[in-house]
């Protein structure tokens, strides 16, 4: 097993890695929305949240020497599911088909009172 650690996304913020290589799967830690420079939260909004949380999770996987066409399951939590439309629209306008598996789940609360909090797992080899 293999952590993978990039200065592109936030630095974890426990006792864990910004994802690890085991075998052919990439797991990608849950990413909230902080600014890998300020360690901050960007915003309230969950849209603008939503956004920083895909472009840490983009660059997460492309120090993994992956991308999102190679994600295969994803696991969205969200504050309120009330949220979920905009949530959605976002995370499609990241994603492409085929598009991977995935589940939302409305949680009580998240790390640094985010919004949003979003899992990747990739797969390096799709032959």
């Amino acid at each position: 097993m293999d952590a993978i650690k990039t200065k592109n996304a936030p630095e974890a913020i426990g006792p864990y890695s910004q994802a690890v290589v085991a075998g052919q799967f990439i797991y990608c830690s849950g990413q909230v929305a902080l600014n890998p420079e300020s360690g901050k939260i960007v915003s309230d909004d969950v849209s603008k949240q939503t956004h920083q949380v895909m472009n840490n999770l983009r660059e997460v996987l492309l120090a993994a020497g992956a991308g999102f066409t190679e994600v295969v399951k994803t696991t969205i939590y969200l504050r309120n599911l009330e949220n979920f439309r905009k949530v959605n629209e976002i995370y499609a306008s990241y994603m492409s088909e085929p598009f991977p598996a995935r589940a939302t789940i409305e949680v009580s609360r998240l790390p640094l009172d985010a919004e949003v909090e979003i899992e990747m797992i990739a797969v390096t080899d799709t032959k």
